[in-house]
């Protein structure tokens, strides 16, 4: 039976981004399923139940799950108790903490905030942080479906907390996983895949951290190596 990849895009894109990534893994005879979710008006539990009933649909046998950015974070937190659907996951800059993180009575007050106005706007993130490569800066700034605005307090607030339960129970992950991440990221610290690394309870791990990339490393001048290094993984995890 052909593997499938369920592909997670990021908060800051659409899922039409990760194109370039299902092009790569099709060359390479995978079947690929984006799981586009909309971030910005559903719950992080909301969009891991979206996933759970994507992946029933595909009435596939093993799959092997890829997330990105804020998909990364939906995908770590889904894997925490269905684990048994998947053959294997790649981590690629998750949402597992954050450098810029507000100090605590900054995130005290959102979450007040969250619950008085969970609508308001109070985080922006910087577009020129995605990657090294202007055009692919320029490409997103001007990408009407990528969401320029301000990301709302529950929003935020319950990323916050998703992060600090997820990385809590990172010994619950059992399955084969790889985590990869820019050592440049501003918009997720790659100490949150090293942390992720190091506590996840699978026997097969894999740690990737790339100098200098940023954020999108599947979309900065060395990209080639990132889509081979998870290629790479994912045929040495075949049957």
């Amino acid at each position: 039976m052909q593997e499938t990849v369920v592909l997670l895009h990021g908060a800051l894109m659409t899922g039409r981004v990760m194109t370039v990534l299902a092009r790569r893994l099709k060359g390479c005879g995978y079947r690929t399923a984006l799981f586009d979710y909309p971030t910005r008006r559903r719950s992080m539990r909301d969009n891991a139940q979206s996933l759970a009933r994507f992946v029933e649909g595909l009435g596939a046998g093993r799959v092997h799950l890829v997330g990105h950015s804020m998909g990364g974070l939906i995908a770590a937190t889904y894997l925490l108790d269905n684990q048994a659907t998947f053959a294997g996951c790649v981590l690629s800059g998750p949402a597992l903490k954050s450098d810029a993180a507000p100090p605590a009575i900054v995130l005290a007050f959102n979450r007040l905030l969250s619950l008085l106005v969970p609508t308001a706007p109070v985080i922006q993130l910087d577009a020129s942080a995605v990657s090294r490569d202007p055009e692919v800066v320029r490409i997103y700034m001007n990408d009407p479906l990528v969401f320029h605005g301000r990301y709302s307090s529950r929003l935020v607030s319950e990323m916050t907390a998703t992060m600090q339960r997820t990385l809590a129970r990172a010994a619950d992950i059992r399955l084969p996983i790889m985590l990869m991440h820019g050592e440049e990221d501003a918009l997720a610290s790659s100490s949150g895949s090293r942390e992720m690394f190091e506590n996840a309870g699978s026997e097969d791990k894999t740690l990737k951290i790339y100098p200098d990339l940023f954020h999108e490393i599947f979309n900065e001048p060395e990209q080639d190596q990132v889509l081979a290094d998870m290629s790479d993984w994912l045929e040495a995890h075949l049957p």
